[in-house]
């Protein structure tokens, strides 16, 4: 671990000199440099996540796809969120807007007495032990994660953001940043809420992120690879991932009713919200909590009024450009559309 952490510590010191620093003098951000040296951190960290994204999971996509690509233009797109996300773009606008309330918040708590958890120091001698502090950082966070997730398909004010993530027919390995902005900007204030009160260092924030959003990228790529019996009960394999974005399966069900209901698809029908396989790293959350499926089968993906008109013969769309998708999410939100 200390090996890796020097490593990481020479090429973040490098990318900040060469890179940020001047960019940082030419903006006139001089006072900002400390930031300036986490950005560093972030941006090499997702330059290497892009690396293996392009070197090893491009080519198991190749090797063993599910289903031919066919709309290119769409996957296109989820490049283009790839790269705001995991090269820093959105992760900057979001401090600027996000940290100065964050500080005020946490420093008044502080002041009245407020202390984090330190979770690596609960077993003194175990969790302080750097890999074993990383793995129960993972864990806590992941189970935030898990009933995050399992919101953004409760309520029906946030599925309407969330969906976007849903509407993609053509899961690849870029697919996991495709979401609205908003619904990831709600998502990143709780987790930067559950890091201040657990106590986790900075170093081991910018790791868990990471592992986060490789096996992210893994999960959604383009392939037909299960993990065996065992294994699909320890990790979250592409297979257990694209049952949850399976049309009617995953995510969102008809269910019916009387004759002449108004529904939202046709007469008689309405779309019930909840899902299945809503763990983001481990299962394991979904078999204590009864929503796990380990059928072994690759539907088609995206959502089901994509698919199936409502009463009056409309599809929702939900935009084809980065823009679009962006400005009918807020649409979605307000009733618009």
């Amino acid at each position: 671990m200390d090996w890796v952490a020097g490593v990481f510590d020479a090429a973040q010191q490098w990318v900040f000199e060469s890179i940020i620093q001047p960019l940082l003098f030419i903006m006139g951000l001089g006072g900002i440099l400390e930031s300036g040296y986490v950005a560093a951190g972030w941006l090499l960290v997702g330059m290497l996540q892009i690396a293996v994204i392009c070197l090893v999971i491009g080519p198991l996509q190749r090797w063993k796809p599910v289903e031919p690509v066919i709309d290119k233009a769409a996957v296109r797109v989820d490049v283009l969120y790839t790269l705001i996300h995991r090269l820093g773009v959105f992760r900057v606008a979001v401090f600027f807007l996000l940290a100065p309330a964050m500080d005020s918040l946490f420093g008044a708590l502080r002041l009245i007495g407020f202390s984090p958890l330190q979770l690596d120091g609960l077993i003194p001698g175990v969790t302080d032990i750097p890999w074993v502090s990383l793995l129960v950082y993972l864990a806590v966070f992941d189970f935030v994660d898990y009933w995050i997730h399992r919101g953004q398909h409760h309520f029906e004010w946030w599925w309407k953001l969330h969906a976007l993530h849903h509407s993609q027919r053509q899961m690849t390995m870029w697919t996991d940043n495709r979401n609205h902005l908003l619904d990831d900007v709600l998502r990143d204030i709780i987790w930067v809420v559950v890091a201040q009160c657990i106590g986790v260092a900075p170093a081991q924030f910018i790791a868990i992120v990471a592992i986060a959003q490789l096996s992210e990228s893994f999960q959604h790529a383009n392939v037909r690879i299960w993990f065996g019996s065992i294994g699909e009960r320890l990790w979250v394999s592409p297979r257990f991932h694209r049952v949850h974005h399976s049309i009617g399966v995953g995510h969102e069900s008809v269910k019916e009713h009387a004759a002449g209901a108004k529904g939202q698809f046709s007469a008689g029908q309405s779309m019930v919200l909840g899902g299945r396989n809503f763990g983001v790293l481990l299962p394991w959350w979904d078999m204590l909590m009864g929503t796990a499926d380990f059928e072994q089968r690759y539907d088609p993906t995206g959502v089901r009024d994509q698919v199936e008109p409502d009463g009056v013969g409309r599809l929702r769309d939900y935009g084809r450009g980065f823009w679009s998708q962006q400005w009918l999410g807020v649409l979605r939100l307000l009733g618009r559309a």
